[in-house]
């Protein structure tokens, strides 16, 4: 079980570094590839925000160290949320948008339907986050942000 925990983990790990690294076109700090033709290079830098929106890590960590105090199955929700938002075609946050007057939405189609959950903390972090700084951090990160910090409050005790 310890095993399969630590490989879930690093898959995930794996996952958001990619979808940072994919957020952030420029920035290589010797970590991850190089990204197409154009020279620019793709890597994840994990204090991006600390410039533009310092509070961005404390504000995601305190929403969510409330929620999963409230109901420890949320981080496991949350950590699903991320990864059913970048099954198909990458991660886009398109898994958190609502219906419209013509579409169905991807959180309300049939799969996800009554399945995923915890939309409620990450429109609380948004919230939080416009409010403190506004159009700074972009939704695919507060998913990343949220996930990583699932694992990060999640971890098997020693």
């Amino acid at each position: 079980m310890e095993l399969f925990k630590v490989t879930l983990g690093l898959i995930v790990i794996a996952s958001l570094s990619a979808t940072l690294s994919s957020a952030h076109l420029g920035f290589n700090f010797g970590w991850g590839g190089h990204g197409g033709s154009s020279g620019w290079s793709f890597s994840l830098f994990p204090e991006f925000y600390q410039v533009s929106c310092p509070q961005a890590n404390d504000i995601v960590m305190s929403v969510l160290e409330r929620a999963i105090a409230y109901e420890p199955r949320i981080a496991a929700s949350l950590l699903r949320v991320h990864f059913h938002d970048c099954f198909v075609q990458g991660c886009d946050t398109s898994v958190l948008l609502d219906d419209s007057a013509t579409i169905v939405s991807e959180k309300n189609s049939m799969p996800n339907k009554n399945s995923l959950r915890g939309f409620e903390v990450i429109d609380e972090i948004k919230a939080k986050l416009e409010e403190v700084c506004p159009q700074t951090v972009s939704c695919a990160d507060i998913l990343a942000l949220v996930a990583r910090g699932s694992i990060v409050f999640n971890k098997p005790e020693s």
